[in-house]
């Protein structure tokens, strides 16, 4: 029996750091088990140089990756979602779209790399730091024994995950 492939979309505001980094990094690490995408309630358009920097540093892909309105992903013919993660807090405090199939939904906020003022070095500690919180989080996430777990359970882990080292506020209020 082939194994189960699971759609996981990963949302942000703009779509063009967090939820990158993650889709990048769900792509890679989740093998053949997972597609991984991501998508944006008001996507900037482009992808930041340095979500890709950081990327491409660290081995994973860049080939693709592009900001997209979330509403790619509501149409009828989209993929259906399996798992749908905010990244931000502002996408988490959104009305989102309503998902066919009803996917497990978690909110895993962290600080956006992307706003912070400074120097290039600065900018891209940031990215790392957010890389780090989101591989972290990932890599917990694919270890969850996702064909046997009650859905109500998966739900539970899936909020503990949130609330990891670099969780925003939002997130601790959330839970």
């Amino acid at each position: 029996m082939p194994n189960r492939v699971y759609n996981v979309l990963f949302l942000c505001t703009g779509n063009s750091a967090r939820s990158i980094l993650a889709e990048s990094i769900l792509s890679m690490d989740g093998g053949a088990s997972f597609r991984a995408f991501s998508a944006g309630s008001h996507p900037k358009g482009v992808v930041n140089p340095f979500a890709l920097k950081v990327l491409d540093g660290n081995g994973y892909p860049t080939m693709g990756l592009r900001s997209k309105s979330w509403d790619e992903f509501a149409a009828p013919d989209a993929p259906m979602m399996d798992f749908v993660f905010t990244v931000c807090d502002d996408a988490a405090g959104e009305i989102c779209p309503v998902w066919p199939g009803h996917p497990v939904t978690a909110h895993w906020g962290i600080a956006d790399p992307a706003a912070v003022d400074g120097t290039d070095l600065e900018k891209q500690a940031a990215f790392v730091q957010a890389f780090r919180f989101l591989k972290t989080r990932i890599g917990v996430f694919l270890s969850l024994p996702l064909a046997s777990i009650d859905k109500m359970a998966l739900a539970t882990q899936l909020r503990a995950i949130g609330q990891m080292e670099g969780a925003t506020a939002a997130c601790e209020k959330t839970a």
